[in-house]
């Protein structure tokens, strides 16, 4: 059986400087001791929160203006009466809107002031009351559009928007069952039937 050779001197060397520079491919691991669970780390209150962004604190409509109440304008005359209730017989009151009813007076207040027409209108309601009349006629008339210069505006018709507040009124408010404005063969809007009560 044949010896194998040795390694001379230099060849010895030679690997020596080999094995010094050659770097392994898999290194050996080294097994470090297992770490424990880390530990959750609260909050701190105190520390500041991110500032929100204009996307996140905008809402919708927030400058806007608030709507104001819109202007409390008063009915016209004649939609006040109508909407009130009917306190006379209710088949008489259709027939008195439908101009089928003739009034028993009449009074016109044309031309008149309001200190000429109050006192007028009292003696006349009153009087027809006592003569047993029931369907009376007051006429005012529409007025006139006249060149208004003040800072306030002035109602066209003075005498028109002033006569039903008059006979609400006492001592005429006691005398009247119904206040509307008259039909057009009567005087339209401007005259206005009133129904009285009975004297007892």
């Amino acid at each position: 059986m044949k010896r194998r050779r040795g390694l001379s001197e230099e060849e010895r060397e030679l690997w020596q400087k080999v094995a010094a520079s050659a770097q392994a491919l898999h290194p050996v691991r080294v097994s470090r001791p297992a770490e424990a669970d880390p530990v959750p780390v609260r909050p701190d209150p105190a520390a500041r929160l991110p500032e929100p962004s204009f996307a996140q604190i905008f809402r919708v409509g927030e400058q806007a203006r608030p709507r104001l109440p819109g202007h409390d304008l008063a009915p016209a005359i004649g939609a006040g009466l109508a909407a009130q209730p009917v306190a006379m017989d209710r088949k008489a009151h259709r027939a008195m809107l439908r101009g089928k009813m003739e009034p028993e007076a009449r009074l016109d207040l044309h031309g008149m002031t309001l200190a000429e027409a109050h006192p007028e209108l009292i003696r006349f309601v009153l009087s027809a009351q006592d003569r047993g009349c029931r369907l009376i006629l007051v006429i005012t008339g529409k007025g006139k559009h006249r060149e208004d210069t003040g800072p306030i505006p002035t109602r066209v018709g003075v005498l028109r928007h002033q006569v039903p507040h008059w006979l609400r009124l006492p001592p005429l408010s006691a005398a009247i069952l119904q206040i509307t404005e008259a039909h057009l063969k009567h005087g339209g809007a401007g005259a206005y039937y009133i129904y009285l009560r009975r004297l007892r």
